[in-house]
């Protein structure tokens, strides 16, 4: 009988579990909705300011600009984009390894390199394994353009006072609920787009004049690539996170069956003893 308490146990264990998977799964679903419907609309701005770049570059004049050229390169600054939360799967395992590897694969082309982190769970791996220089956690929930933009600020006053000479963004870019891809861009210094010549007009006019686009231009592309990064990031975990509760919900249903069947057979184990022992029992009276 102790046995079939534990049984029993055990199983309202796993069906208590499998509905706090399927409850966060439905959660997530909902959430990468959301956060498909942002990464979605901030697309066609983010792919419309390359344009204007390209424009802007094809003439001639990007490389003069502070943040597109850089003397030395010795320093580095790795922008790490995790969350703040787990239960996603490899989501934030895979992120934090190819932090590493990056570290690992240019320690000896850099002279240092330090990390800034954004989300809680690659800080909480990362402290321990490379120098961070800073941290932003608990603002993936409800990030918004103010937040990037902030943020692409204290880089850019960083990177014009030397604190370091280039910097790179890590993070996941959303592919689809079963697929996010670890991208690695260079952020700064800015290389300027390239586009054929052909496909702008060269008499084209502009005002106020070209330097003092790029002046503004420039700055505004860090940010929209930080802002559309967080996104990507963000609707990428959703969805590992949907996709990890998927198969902990089927995996919780396994084991339930599993251990019903093994609760059932204990239990007909139990009934066929206690019948053997009331059949002998009335045998020796009966004798």
């Amino acid at each position: 009988m102790a046995n079939l308490k534990s049984i029993r146990k055990r199983i309202t264990s796993v069906k208590n579990t499998r509905q706090i998977t399927k409850a966060m799964k439905m959660v997530s679903a909902a959430k990468l909705r959301r956060a498909q419907d942002k990464v979605l609309a901030a697309r066609p701005y983010a792919e419309k300011l390359e344009e204007v770049l390209v424009r802007l570059s094809s003439s001639g004049g990007a490389t003069d600009h502070p943040l597109a050229r850089k003397e030395k390169s010795e320093k580095a600054l790795l922008i790490v984009v995790s969350s703040d939360r787990g239960l996603c799967g490899g989501f934030n395992a895979n992120i934090c390894k190819a932090a590493e590897a990056f570290i690992r694969e240019n320690s000896s082309r850099y002279t240092e390199i330090s990390l800034l982190t954004i989300g809680r769970k690659g800080y909480e791996f990362l402290r321990k394994r490379a120098s961070i220089r800073k941290n932003y956690s608990n603002i993936l929930s409800t990030v918004s353009y103010q937040e990037a933009s902030l943020i692409g600020q204290e880089l850019i006053a960083g990177y014009l006072a030397d604190d370091y000479d280039v910097v790179y963004l890590l993070y996941n870019a959303f592919k689809s609920v079963m697929s996010q891809d670890i991208t690695l861009k260079l952020l700064l210094p800015i290389e300027p787009p390239q586009g054929p010549d052909e496909e702008f007009p060269p008499e084209a006019i502009y005002e106020p004049s070209k330097e003092e686009l790029l002046a503004e231009l420039f700055p505004k592309n860090i940010e929209v690539q930080l802002f559309h990064a967080m996104l990507e990031s963000i609707a990428s975990e959703h969805g590992a996170r949907m996709t990890a509760m998927d198969s902990a919900s089927k995996n919780a249903s396994e084991m339930i069956a599993k251990l019903t069947l093994q609760y059932n057979r204990a239990r007909q184990a139990v009934i066929t003893t206690e019948l053997m022992e009331i059949i002998s029992g009335a045998e020796s009276i009966n004798g």
